[in-house]
């Protein structure tokens, strides 16, 4: 016989405690039952559980809907690319043009770097302020002023360009010339 099993007519501890205490006159059977049973921490893990099983519920019911309306979505989809793949296969410019990779267009910038890129614009345009500056400066120092062409005293930036690229066909010639002297020879390779 299970010494936990507790046979109707036995008394258990419990139940004799509480006997005396209503004897005594320390409980009523009144107080006894209005009082909480349990701790309200139990009584809130039980609300709890209650609230997840509404939400379980609740979960299930919303899924079903979703299977439904997922399904006519994945058909449409279904039918979307079929749809997709038979103009690329009647299309051959189209599938061509969308084969082709995109590395040599021109790219959007990305929101965020847009003050960066007008920061770096403003750098670079210093930067071609203070070359032409000093360009300018050298040149005056090395070429006399009556030679110096006349849009370019009238600060033409064309003229200094023109003027920036034969000043380097003349230096690379000259470098070429001290080369084939001194019995070097260049050599170019390809990236």
């Amino acid at each position: 016989e299970n010494p936990w099993d507790l046979s109707p007519f036995s008394v258990t501890p419990a139940a004799s405690l509480l006997s005396k205490c209503v004897s005594v006159g320390a409980l009523s059977q009144v107080r006894t039952r209005t009082g909480p049973v349990f701790s309200s921490h139990l009584r809130k893990a039980e609300e709890q559980i209650r609230m997840q099983k509404q939400l379980d519920e609740v979960c299930a019911c919303s899924c079903l809907g979703d299977g439904v309306l997922g399904s006519r979505r994945f058909q449409m989809l279904q039918m979307l690319g079929d749809h997709m793949q038979e103009l690329l296969r009647e299309q051959n410019s189209l599938r061509q043009r969308l084969m082709r990779p995109l590395a040599h267009t021109n790219l959007p910038v990305h929101a965020h770097l847009h003050r960066f890129v007008v920061e770096s614009l403003n750098l670079m345009m210093d930067f071609i302020e203070t070359l032409e500056e000093n360009v300018l400066r050298l040149t005056a120092e090395f070429i006399p002023v009556q030679l110096l062409p006349l849009p370019l005293s009238q600060d033409s930036s064309h003229a200094q360009l023109l003027m920036q690229a034969s000043e380097m066909e003349t230096l690379s010639s000259q470098i070429l010339q001290w080369k084939s002297v001194d019995g070097c020879s260049l050599v170019t390779s390809d990236p």
